[in-house]
């Protein structure tokens, strides 16, 4: 069943277009990586699907239901971020917001929904600890209990692996499919191709217009990918993601 609809979409700001003739559909159940070259539009879009700024043009319908508040969101990660000096407790409770209203006070059942978060997210020793003094992998787990807290549909992340060493990058990214696994629905902004080759289910290109949107495996061996990579990669992959030899030194 469809969750998000994507018509003629152009997106940008103060009426000037930085991507334009976006149509895709986000199914539940999918793991849609966004990809394409730096200045592309794929961050602009990402603040469009979350209503935080407005289509150029086009339209974004959310189906069966889903609410913008219930849409779990994992932004860029930034140096304000980095210093937030609040404990991790604090900072996952704080996913819960957009339900709790103007209440001053979190109630017990939301007290364990953070906690049930910071349970799957292996961080629950840390909740009395400060954010700031967290190692990247670990501010990136309280982030995502955080946006586990606002949802049970839909994740969204904005190059989440950005600044990560690469066993913590892999141990973050096998965390996304198993929620994906579970039944949470992914749209993921990635620059990094293998891996967004290897756990997603479905590929939008975008280049300041659609150059492909569909299943990843029908991505792997199309000429939309070949313009993109290059005729010659650096590496090549199986249908599962997995790097091959391709004779290149």
């Amino acid at each position: 069943m469809s969750i998000i609809k994507v018509d003629n979409l152009a997106v940008g700001y103060e009426g000037k277009s930085v991507a334009t003739g976006l149509n895709f559909t986000v199914n539940e159940g999918d793991y849609l990586c966004i990809i394409g070259e730096n200045g592309a539009g794929k961050s602009t879009l990402m603040k469009t699907l979350l209503h935080l700024i407005k289509p150029i043009s086009g339209e974004v319908s959310y189906m069966d239901g889903l609410m913008p508040y219930e849409i779990g969101y994992l932004p860029q990660h930034t140096i304000v971020q980095k210093d937030f000096p609040a404990s991790v407790e604090e900072i996952v409770l704080s996913g819960l917001l957009s339900k709790s209203g103007l209440r001053p006070f979190y109630t017990k059942t939301e007290k364990k929904i953070a906690q049930r978060a910071m349970e799957k997210m292996d961080i629950l020793d840390l909740k009395k600890k400060c954010y700031r003094n967290l190692s990247g992998g670990q501010m990136q787990r309280v982030l995502l209990a955080r946006a586990l807290c606002a949802t049970s549909k839909l994740l969204v992340l904005d190059e989440p692996v950005t600044g990560l060493d690469p066993k913590v990058t892999e141990d973050f990214y096998k965390l996304i499919k198993q929620l994906n696994d579970e039944g949470l629905t992914i749209i993921m902004v990635s620059h990094d191709m293998p891996s967004a080759i290897r756990y997603s289910s479905k590929i939008l290109l975008v280049n300041q217009t659609q150059k492909f949107f569909g299943k990843t495996k029908d991505y792997i061996s199309s000429t939309a990918r070949k313009e993109f990579d290059g005729e010659l990669c650096a590496f090549e992959v199986d249908d599962q993601g997995k790097e091959k030899d391709n004779g290149i030194n």
